[in-house]
């Protein structure tokens, strides 16, 4: 198995078992301070993973940017569909890491995403909008190199954190196809319901960015 896959799937591990343990172990996002924590759980993740992995794969960890990247041309489709498989193993696995641990510990939930009754459209268009500006800072905090520029872990972080504050109220903030499926799988239910939303949306958002991305950039 090549490198770049393995640092994919733990990156997406770290990723999934940080930002969905900070939503569980905090009792979800109640509150002003939850959602900060959550938020920034999962920024601070990417963060970390971009600085250890970012010279070996980029730092995706997250098929939506995978997407992204393949559609802008920086990546063989071969390459794509490797690294999006081991993203979702990586997420399945932190997840079950998560549930050995909470469960143990007597708690409900796996940070699945969802949203309510009669939200199917806020959420749609949630997802397809943040997941297209994060794609958007993502393709061109990076561009000009395969892997990320010194800064860009930090921006790309950052941006994650800001996602996350806006959208959690309204999906749970997925942004990630790989960090909904794992969650979900474990969820089951109306989890598993709803996971098309979280693979459609983002795919799109992320697809859309890279075409907007090639219009902007001048590489059409």
């Amino acid at each position: 198995m090549r490198k770049e896959y393995v640092v994919e799937a733990l990156g997406t591990m770290v990723l999934v078992l940080m930002g969905c343990g900070a939503a569980v172990l905090n009792g979800g996002a109640v509150s002003v301070a939850a959602v900060l924590t959550i938020a920034f759980a999962f920024g601070l993740s990417v963060v970390a993973m971009a600085y250890t992995i970012g010279d070996i794969s980029g730092c995706h960890i997250n098929p939506a940017i995978t997407f992204g990247v393949w559609i802008s041309g920086r990546m063989t489709g071969k390459r794509a569909a490797g690294y999006m498989v081991s993203q979702v193993i990586g997420a399945i696995v932190g997840s079950g890491i998560l549930y050995v641990i909470t469960n143990g510990m007597g708690l409900a939930g796996t940070g699945a995403n969802g949203y309510g009754e009669g939200m199917m459209w806020s959420a749609l268009v949630a997802e397809f909008v943040f997941t297209f500006i994060f794609v958007l800072v993502v393709l061109g905090s990076t561009a000009g190199s395969s892997t990320a520029p010194k800064f860009a872990g930090l921006v790309i972080g950052l941006t994650l954190v800001l996602v996350h504050i806006v959208c959690i109220p309204v999906t749970g903030t997925s942004v990630n196809p790989a960090r909904s499926i794992a969650p979900a799988l474990f969820a089951g239910g109306e989890a598993i319901s709803q996971l098309w939303l979280f693979i459609v949306s983002p795919m799109a958002g992320g697809a859309v960015a890279a075409l907007v991305w090639r219009c902007i950039s001048g590489k059409n």
